[in-house]
């Protein structure tokens, strides 16, 4: 699989990255198996002979249990630490945590930032994680508190790259101006189902600082998939569907399935957009990766967003 630098820091990334957030196969911990971590595994070895090299998870997945499988996976394969990239991200705590009337809620305080890199250090069983990110936007969000956790953090050799997620253009400027590193991605939603981050500032924004844009959901929880079919819920399902006409027809003329076009039309953006594949299923992983392989044109990306717009552009 081809590679790009990952922001502005010295890595060289998979166009494609694994999302590690289905690999236990269930939410709670306590209904995970034997059985779930196995074939978490089998998803995580799928990723790897497929290619894949830079991996996501967060500590709220499975609530740790993701990164223990894969902390497990790769004490199995540690010759391949060297090779690969492990991102994990932190503040958001459960209802219930620390007392049992604690409100779900999010978190960026000094202290919880430390507690909770040193929690996924240990469940991935590393030393130094490789991108940090906040998870999602602490309203109550001090940057200098956050630019002394990330200090403290660097300079002990614990992280060596930081990042957000879900970061509207505002909230990075506020907290980039209190950092003495940049920034290096900011992980949103993104796929044909959600075109905001082409509209409001955020695509533009990792343009001019040289963010990496990591893309969640790619595929719109599967609807824009092989297989998947319109939501009833959606605001217009005779568009909807004209939408995956054309990714059909376009998936034709290249040999690839409609989830590696889902995927290539993303990874055409200048910003290097890396989509992130969650699927747990080994087939599914592979043929994700054959989007790596698809140049699509500007004509065709273009008929691509003026369906998924539902409308003619301007």
């Amino acid at each position: 699989m081809k590679t790009q630098a990952l922001g502005n820091s010295e890595f060289a990334v998979t166009r494609l990255a694994y999302g590690c957030m289905r690999i236990a196969g269930v939410w709670s911990p306590k209904d995970v198996t034997p059985e779930h971590r196995a074939n978490g595994k089998a998803a995580l070895e799928a990723s790897w002979e497929a290619g894949y090299r830079f991996y996501d998870h967060a500590d709220i997945y499975s609530q740790g249990v993701c990164e223990s499988i894969f902390g497990e996976w790769l004490a199995e394969h540690p010759d391949r630490r060297e090779e690969i990239v492990i991102a994990t991200k932190c503040g958001i705590r459960f209802g219930g945590d620390p007392n049992p009337d604690s409100p779900h809620r999010y978190d960026f305080s000094t202290e919880h930032i430390l507690r909770s890199c040193d929690l996924s250090l240990e469940r991935l069983g590393i030393e130094t994680i490789d991108l940090y990110q906040l998870h999602r936007p602490d309203l109550l969000m001090d940057p200098h508190e956050i630019a002394k956790a990330f200090a403290k953090l660097h300079f002990e050799g614990k992280v060596r790259y930081f990042g957000v997620s879900n970061f509207l253009p505002s909230f990075v400027d506020a907290l980039q101006s209190a950092l003495h590193n940049p920034l290096v991605v900011n992980q949103v939603e993104i796929h044909l189902g959600r075109l905001d981050c082409f509209y409001d500032g955020t695509l533009d924004q990792c343009l001019g600082r040289n963010m990496t844009p990591l893309a969640w959901s790619p595929l719109g929880g599967g609807w824009l998939g092989d297989g998947g079919k319109v939501p009833e819920s959606h605001a217009n399902p005779k568009a909807a569907q004209a939408l995956l006409d054309l990714l059909d027809t376009v998936a034709a003329k290249h040999g690839v399935s409609r989830t590696a076009i889902n995927l290539a039309w993303q990874m055409k953006h200048p910003s290097r957009i890396v989509p992130i594949v969650g699927s747990a299923n080994p087939a599914r992983i592979a043929d994700a990766a054959t989007a790596d392989d698809v140049e699509m044109d500007r004509e065709d990306w273009y008929r691509i967003l003026v369906a998924a717009r539902g409308q003619g552009l301007p």
